[in-house]
């Protein structure tokens, strides 16, 4: 009994601790396969863009970051770009973002992250381009991102407010809708003109009509 338990104790004293195990190294399996299929997703084209866009947008002395998936989610994961990204869309003293804070805490970060986002979609950004916190924080989804910061700049431009910076190029216009105001007066005008093209019935009479079933009459 004595050997047993001894052999128990080296066996518990020899195997890893809980957070070793957990930090043993990059994830397998499924896992693994999500998270390549979504990094397969960003485009480094579309990366030097949105880096070029921020800079002149901002309108600031901001360092261009080294290209790459993980430099551009450094360079946005404080959530300062992107809170004076998403104000200088404004006009001046029409800012969402009242302050912006170069923290280096975490949860001051993704606060800020989620205040850009907010911010976004109060815009006009939609909910479905909208990224998560999580996405850029952590790099889990930095493709969101990309879609998130592309809608953002298509807008931008389609607003035409004078606010957007940088070549209109860059982003496609959205196709806005050709809506058309009518008066009372000019309502009540066409609704005569579909009467006279349809017709009218003043004056007709059933005449000469010959009932269903009945042998018509030749004169």
């Amino acid at each position: 009994m004595k050997n047993l338990l001894l052999t128990d104790l080296l066996l518990i004293v020899s195997s890893p601790s809980v957070p070793e195990m957990a930090n043993r190294g990059p994830s397998y399996g499924l896992s693994r396969e999500v998270q390549e299929k979504i990094e397969q997703k960003y485009d480094p084209e579309l990366e030097s863009r949105l880096v070029n866009w921020i800079i002149v947008q901002c309108g600031e002395q901001i360092e261009h970051p080294p290209p790459g998936r993980q430099h551009f989610q450094t360079w946005l994961m404080d959530g300062t770009l992107l809170c004076k990204l998403i104000n200088s869309l404004h006009p001046k003293g029409n800012e969402p973002i009242a302050k912006i804070s170069e923290s280096k805490m975490a949860f001051k970060q993704m606060e800020q992250i989620s205040q850009f986002l907010k911010a976004a979609e109060i815009y006009g950004v939609r909910t479905t381009d909208i990224f998560q916190t999580v996405d850029l924080w952590e790099g889990k989804d930095m493709a969101a991102v990309q879609r998130t910061l592309m809608a953002l700049g298509s807008l931008a431009v389609t607003k035409d407010d004078g606010c957007y910076k940088g070549d209109p190029s860059w982003f496609h216009r959205k196709a806005q809708q050709n809506r058309r105001g009518f008066s009372e007066e000019q309502l009540r005008q066409g609704q005569n003109v579909i009467g006279l093209q349809m017709g009218s019935n003043k004056g007709a009479s059933q005449s000469g009509m010959t009932g269903y079933g009945m042998p018509r009459q030749i004169i």
